[in-house]
């Protein structure tokens, strides 16, 4: 898909949705999630390997509270991805920094404001679609193969297990999917009624 295209169906598809929005319904059984998902080197194609930036893997999360999206991101990581795992690690380790700061933030107003999160812990649940990654994220420790990652992505772990929990959720249930690369309709039109109601 070409830059071209691409913006031409941007057009067509905003100008078809001009009065769509977000419906919010609030569930007050739910709390704070984040879904996280990376496209690894989703640009990367024969005709562009002299373009560096082809071969970046794409973050995206969206932030849920109450079952209704507050915050959401897709944009390119800035270093070259060894693997997929790495690449969803990145993208797990992007999503906490938004993350971690919005729990304590609602700790802090949770005086002032009645917030629907479970009490007396300010939990956040994690939804991740690759295995090795959540393996690496609740892991006690880094191993040999993945220290290169560790220095730079690590600063979450000693949140994991006591305010934040890393749950596997099937790729097609996956609601970051949508923010990291071209879907199918069928695919799409699922995702968007899961994020905006419609």
């Amino acid at each position: 898909l070409s830059h071209e295209q691409a913006i031409t169906r941007i057009g067509r598809y905003s100008l078809g949705t001009a009065n769509r929005g977000i419906i919010y319904e609030p569930d007050p059984k739910k709390g704070l999630e984040c879904y996280v998902d990376a496209d690894f080197a989703g640009g990367w194609a024969e005709a562009d390997t002299d373009d560096a930036e082809t071969v970046m893997s794409r973050t995206g999360y969206v932030i849920f509270y109450a079952g209704c999206p507050v915050y959401w991101v897709s944009k390119l990581q800035t270093e070259i991805a060894l693997s997929t795992a790495e690449a969803e690690y990145i993208a797990l380790s992007t999503a906490l920094r938004e993350v971690i700061p919005l729990m304590t933030l609602m700790q802090e107003i949770d005086s002032v404001f009645p917030l629907y999160i479970d009490k007396p812990n300010f939990f956040c649940k994690i939804f991740e679609d690759n295995q090795s990654c959540i393996k690496m994220a609740v892991a006690p420790k880094m191993t040999p193969r993945t220290k290169h990652i560790a220095l730079k992505y690590h600063h979450f772990k000693r949140f994991v297990g006591n305010t934040i929990d890393i749950s596997y959720v099937a790729t097609d249930m996956q609601k970051a999917d949508i923010f990291t690369k071209p879907l199918p309709d069928g695919a799409f039109f699922r995702l968007r009624h899961m994020l905006m109601g419609w």
